[in-house]
């Protein structure tokens, strides 16, 4: 990270990757063209990230070539002019890591891991949860990322007196 100032924990990144609508998960094929796509995804523990998507198509096939991906989220982006110097700017929270992927075979783990996206997204509309899995689960793939090494937290934020809050300083 160039600006070390606006590093954060890898506890805050976790934080802004739970908060952000969805995340960007980058993977290369096995020829090495990338591809990314904005996927929702629910995060289990510090290590365990969940998404599902139908049985087959581009996505898997890269997956299964490739199982290392990248994952990125941007939250509270706000563009504003610098309080102090009146620079054009931008503030944000961002996060990314590092993982890799397994695609999970067992009926169990995928009932609750579509279970833990249902309450992260939908949580006030469970009472059709069991239904529509039965209706779904043949046809639904669910795929667990794992991270490999801890996730990297970036602020830029100012406070009330217009002054950039860097090394982590919080309010």
């Amino acid at each position: 990270m160039r600006k070390k100032s606006r590093e954060m924990s890898a506890e805050w990144a976790l934080e802004v990757f739970d908060k952000a609508p969805f995340i960007t998960v980058s993977m290369a094929s096995a020829d090495g063209n990338p591809y990314g796509l904005p996927l929702s995804l629910v995060r289990t523990d510090e290590k365990t990230f969940w998404f599902h998507c139908a049985t087959e198509g581009k996505k898997l096939d890269v997956l299964k070539a490739n199982p290392r991906v990248f994952l990125s989220a941007v939250t509270r982006c706000r563009p504003l002019r610098g309080p102090k110097d009146g620079s054009f700017t931008l503030e944000f929270h961002s996060a990314t890591a590092v993982g890799t992927v397994d695609i999970v075979e067992d009926e169990n783990t995928r009932k609750e891991a579509l279970r833990a996206i249902c309450m992260r997204f939908l949580p006030h509309q469970m009472e059709g949860f069991e239904e529509a899995v039965s209706r779904s689960l043949q046809k639904t793939a669910v795929v667990r990322i794992t991270l490999t090494e801890p996730p990297v937290g970036k602020r830029k934020q100012y406070d009330a007196n217009g002054d950039e809050m860097k090394y982590g300083r919080m309010e």
